[in-house]
């Protein structure tokens, strides 16, 4: 079952000899139950900072977050979270580090087996279940950690520019394994990305982030129709939201 997600007046301040630095906040924001979302800004406005805050892996420095209605206090652990780093173990084969997320829950492994490789086989690795990581593709790496994310059943998927250190074109066949394995269960999804297309092409609703210290400075609803194919990135509207929010960002000397 999928989570709301709420912020209200959440800032971080990072004390340093020099004098506090202030990385993004006052934010104010709602993610609806079920909901796709990403944060897209430039680097060092506080976007991963915020994922992390809701996560609670990192404390805020002022205001509250709620995920499901109780407030985060403490690291989260019944989320799922893909980093740009896979993260995967060297040691143990793709289906075992799947189900390693299971293990560390003391969960019954057989009972988690065939969904593990279920999952393998809608990203392509249905092959591949019994290689290491070393034997695979970048791109084929974070599948593996993206099916790892999903396996519990998770309401809520944080992802940290997943895609960031792969190529352009395994990163457009990553993008729609993604959307893809969001639409089997619809959990509450939020990603950071430093791409606008990327963003566009993945949410229901794209938060776009201001330079440090990043504060909203648009909620933009996406609302194209799913799975955004080809021919969707190719669209008018596709294109048109895309050209929004690159303006947004050239009024803020960004780009």
């Amino acid at each position: 079952m999928s989570v709301a997600v709420s912020l209200r007046e959440v800032r971080k301040i990072y004390p340093t000899k020099a004098g506090p630095i202030n990385a993004c906040g006052p934010i104010d924001l709602e993610v609806s139950p079920g909901r796709f979302m990403s944060f897209v800004g430039p680097s060092g406005c506080g976007k991963s900072t915020l994922l992390l805050m809701i996560a609670g892996l990192v404390t805020q420095s002022g205001g509250t977050i709620t995920v499901g209605g109780n407030p985060v206090i403490r690291p989260l652990t019944d989320i799922g979270i893909v980093f740009q780093s896979h993260v995967l173990v060297d040691w143990r084969t793709v289906i075992d580090n799947v189900l390693l997320q299971i293990e560390l829950r003391k969960c019954r492994r057989r009972d988690y087996e065939e969904k593990a490789r279920a999952l393998l086989a809608a990203v392509g690795l249905g092959e591949f279940t019994h290689r290491y990581p070393y034997e695979l593709s970048g791109g084929m790496q974070q599948r593996t950690a993206f099916c790892r994310a999903l396996i519990h059943d998770p309401p809520l998927i944080l992802l940290d520019e997943p895609l960031g250190a792969l190529d352009a074109m395994t990163r457009e066949m990553v993008r729609s394994d993604l959307e893809r394995l969001w639409m089997t269960k619809r959990p509450t999804m939020i990603l950071v990305t430093h791409s606008i297309e990327e963003a566009v092409q993945l949410s229901d609703d794209v938060i776009v982030i201001t330079p440090r210290p990043g504060t909203v400075a648009r909620h933009i609803p996406v609302g194209l129709p799913r799975p955004r194919s080809h021919e969707v990135r190719q669209s008018p509207a596709f294109i048109d939201l895309v050209a929004e929010i690159r303006a947004i960002f050239m009024n803020y000397g960004v780009l």
